[in-house]
């Protein structure tokens, strides 16, 4: 890998800037100054300092957040507030995607990597993925919902979903409004509300619970993220092929 990439990609800042720290002799490989930004290093074999300090490098991110609502699930956008603008600046550079999408008045788990064979497995129609949603909704979902959801709904296109499951946890008699957990194993374009508006109801609120193995953090807030636990990405590993999982 080139040495200005493996250095903005650790949180040194912009290629840019990176530069900025090999013109000033910042920057050993090996006991050596290294000035040229096309140098080629290997992080696993060679001892790269800045400022003395050791390089910490991580080809692969994986990151949890708590998504809120009011902001797009997206790398970037001309106007309005992404997910990735609510990372720390030094994650500008890890080139970190959201894993699938969640819309915009949508909140709860959200998945951001930069290990593409991952996002690609997750989000495969093949792969049948679980997801689980909490959902409120004007109007009182009923037992014939939930047959109409595990038979798999008729959505306004003629699409016919995959048997879904449709769990009624309270009814609210004053405001007629049902609160509900929905499984789905696909992930189409605003599915849930989709599924709940052929029962005749409307979603008033929406929050993803679960995505395959992992389970949102509750202690995050809002717009806040950490890294998946150690046992949360060895759960992720578990549902990946033998050609594809990570050590």
């Amino acid at each position: 890998m080139r040495l200005d990439k493996l250095l903005s990609n650790s949180g040194f800042g912009s290629r840019k800037e990176v530069k900025v720290l090999l013109k000033k002799k910042l920057v050993t490989v090996n006991g050596k100054v290294e000035t040229k930004a096309e140098a080629k290093v290997d992080s696993e074999k060679d001892a790269i300092l800045v400022g003395g300090d050791p390089v910490s490098y991580q080809e692969y991110i994986y990151l949890m957040m708590n998504k809120p609502q009011g902001v797009l699930s997206a790398t970037e956008d001309n106007h309005q507030k992404t997910v990735i603008d609510l990372l720390a600046f030094e994650l500008h550079q890890q080139e970190l995607f959201p894993v699938g999408r969640l819309d915009k008045d949508t909140e709860g788990l959200l998945l951001l990597t930069n290990d593409g064979q991952l996002a690609h497995f997750l989000l495969s129609p093949k792969r049948h993925v679980d997801k689980v949603y909490f959902a409120k909704v004007a109007g009182r979902m009923t037992e014939e919902d939930q047959k109409a959801f595990s038979d798999g709904l008729i959505l306004e296109d003629g699409y016919r979903c995959l048997p879904a499951k449709l769990e009624l946890l309270r009814y609210d008699e004053e405001k007629d409004c049902s609160e509900v957990e929905i499984t789905i194993k696909e992930g189409k374009f605003h599915q849930v509300k989709r599924m709940v508006l052929a029962c005749g109801k409307e979603v008033t609120f929406l929050k993803r619970l679960t995505m395959g193995p992992l389970h949102l953090d509750e202690q995050l807030a809002k717009g806040d993220y950490r890294p998946l636990r150690d046992e949360e990405l060895a759960a992720l590993r578990e549902h990946l092929p033998e050609s594809i999982k990570k050590g």
